[in-house]
């Protein structure tokens, strides 16, 4: 992979850890997104990878927000909604993974890295991580999908509680409202975030792929119409050699040795 400013990347047994760093708080300004979009899609090619680990460099924080220096200069409504576009279109590229993305949030988590995080297919919080949605305070909203994503992870009340009033919120009270699905002792973060990602990575590419696509589809879907759509995709589970070799893993009482195909 070509060098990169901001963005650092490690691959090891099939799990890349992605290292958002831009001290001193990793906040996302254009370079960074663009950094960040082109990284997703080489790791999305590469057949080496099959779990995505995101977190942030330093102590300080997994990403503090989006750069608000990038913000005060936007001169009209239409550089703002291009670089919210610009933003969603980043996000939307993790959220649409065929890989499973995890957030290994190490501290602060406000604004654009709250929105970076719920963009994630699971998140893993730091005990002393901190999050919210603080954009009112500077007179403006959530721009790269925290309107939407938070609404559908902790429902539209507490949603609008956190987009309202700016609050920022420890990460047990995140773990409380289902922000995140897992705390761990900080010391303990990225062991944790990376084993889990080694565990995922050890199951077949093919039925992670169709678990995501049925998951994601489906939320789309009225429930009539997501069941049809898991059982098409049941289908093609059922077609592949990691399903017979699941199989007979199973009845000779064994680890299954998956080829992902």
């Amino acid at each position: 992979m070509p060098e990169r400013q901001f963005i650092k990347i490690k691959i090891e047994d099939r799990v890349a850890l992605v290292t958002i760093d831009r001290p001193p708080v990793n906040a996302l300004n254009s370079q960074t997104m663009s950094e960040l979009a082109a990284v997703l899609t080489e790791l999305s090619q590469n057949s080496e990878v099959k779990v995505l680990v995101l977190t942030g460099g330093g102590s300080y924080a997994f990403v503090a927000g989006a750069d608000i220096k990038e913000i005060d200069q936007l001169k009209s409504p239409e550089a703002a909604e291009a670089i919210a576009k610009k933003g969603q279109a980043v996000l939307n590229q993790i959220e649409q993974l065929e890989k499973p993305a995890i957030a290994a949030i190490n501290s602060v988590c406000l604004g654009g890295g709250n929105e970076l995080a719920m963009a994630c297919h699971l998140r893993i919080a730091s005990d002393r991580a901190r999050f919210g949605q603080p954009e009112i305070n500077l007179g403006i909203i959530p721009g790269f999908g925290g309107t939407q994503r938070l609404a559908r992870l902790v429902g539209p009340s507490k949603a609008r509680e956190l987009i309202l009033t700016g609050d920022v919120i420890s990460a047990q009270e995140a773990l409380r409202i289902g922000l995140v699905d897992r705390l761990v002792p900080d010391g303990e973060l990225l062991r944790q975030a990376v084993g889990l990602a080694k565990k995922i990575a050890s199951r077949g590419a093919v039925a992670i792929k169709l678990s995501l696509q049925a998951i994601r589809e489906g939320l789309a879907l009225p429930l009539e119409e997501g069941l049809a759509r898991e059982a098409a995709l049941f289908a093609q589970a059922v077609k592949t050699d990691d399903m017979r070799e699941g199989v007979r893993a199973f009845f000779e009482k064994r680890q299954p040795k998956f080829q992902d195909r």
